[in-house]
């Protein structure tokens, strides 16, 4: 049974209990919690309303958090026991296979001003880790679902306190109550389960071993592998997006370099940490230079070398092992990724790459 919550006015020495009731309409919640999904007692930002699954219906509301797990929010309305929860069970069955292509779409639909990354960075930015920034490398690792409702009858209450117990699935429910008193309306939250003795949602996502990286290498009219195989170094650049997730990287660790479409191409070290294009010296006989004044297979590695946000960033790397585009290394079910830089935390692909290249450990 969910915690019983009271609300008294206090008028001098006097205490007058403020009746509870329910909302005229649910669709008010949801306009509220899609406006503050903390009132859920969570950091979330709603990436999507109404989102039409695969089946054809639509989840209320779907959230991410910090870590880059998906929260389901649907509201009971007016709808069984059984039927809330078959619905809430499928939804979390189509919202498990959401692809991070997937979630930005998603989140255009929902807001047409801003990319999903601007959003993630501005609502939960500052609850990443120290020195992580920007959406999590692997997004939807896990998931959770919450049912939302003015009123929790027993049958509700009795499901869900059965899947989460004695099958650990992470489902609650939070009741709304609502207060009307002097013309002013209140509402106050409380969940059926504690939301500290909810099952943890199980995570696709796995350890990292602290020391290797993988490197999404965009090779092209900005940057050429060519010349990075030559001279030394992995970049990114032409939009923060792009280049922010270098700052990941430090001396000494590893770094496997993705050609997408291609293939891995490369395994080495770091040895100059994130550096402007302008600033970023490679040596020669005749001493260090620009890299900017070598001779360059990419036409156009100095474009927007004046803007902090948009110009090339350059990583120095000593390689290990490189290999041409024309003869990258792939096998189905190896790990990719749409950022520059991420933890390479996949095992198979680890495995693949470490005997693909030579590495023994």
């Amino acid at each position: 049974m969910p915690i019983e919550f009271g609300l008294w006015r206090i008028d001098g020495n006097e205490f007058t209990r403020v009746p509870s009731g329910k909302l005229d309409e649910e669709a008010r919640l949801e306009k509220l919690l899609k406006t503050d999904p903390n009132l859920l007692g969570r950091d979330l930002l709603v990436i999507g309303q109404q989102v039409r699954t695969a089946g054809g219906k639509r989840v209320d509301l779907l959230g991410m958090d910090a870590d880059g797990d998906l929260h389901i929010i649907e509201l009971k309305r007016d709808r069984t026991p059984r039927d809330v929860i078959a619905q809430a069970l499928d939804y979390a069955s189509w919202v498990r296979t959401l692809t991070y292509d997937d979630l930005t779409e998603i989140y255009s639909d929902f807001d047409a001003d801003r990319e999903l990354e601007e959003a993630f960075s501005e609502k939960l930015g500052s609850r990443r880790p120290d020195g992580e920034s920007g959406i999590p490398e692997d997004v939807n690792q896990a998931h959770t679902l919450t049912i939302v409702a003015s009123e929790l009858d027993a049958g509700t209450e009795r499901i869900i306190e059965y899947l989460a117990e004695e099958y650990g699935v992470p489902v609650n429910a939070v009741r709304f109550n609502y207060y009307e008193d002097d013309g002013r309306e209140y509402i106050g939250r409380s969940w059926l389960i504690d939301p500290h003795d909810t099952p943890e949602p199980p995570t696709k996502r796995e350890p990292w071993n602290g020391q290797d990286y993988y490197v999404s290498f965009g090779d092209g009219e900005h940057r050429s592998w060519n010349d990075a195989r030559e001279y030394g170094f992995i970049s990114a650049g032409q939009g923060e997006w792009y280049s922010r997730t270098l700052d990941q990287l430090s001396i000494d660790d590893r770094v496997f370099v993705h050609i997408p479409g291609e293939g891995y191409v490369g395994v080495g070290t770091v040895t100059q940490e994130k550096t402007a294009v302008t600033d970023f010296k490679i040596h020669i006989d005749e001493g260090p230079v620009s890299i900017l004044n070598a001779e360059l297979d990419a036409p156009h590695m100095d474009a927007n070398k004046n803007d902090e946000s948009l110009r090339e960033y350059l990583v120095g790397i000593t390689w290990i092992d490189t290999h041409p585009a024309t003869d990258a290394y792939w096998e189905p079910g190896m790990y990719a990724n749409q950022n520059t830089v991420t933890k390479l935390r996949n095992q198979y692909t680890i495995e693949r790459l470490h005997r693909h290249f030579d590495i023994d450990e």
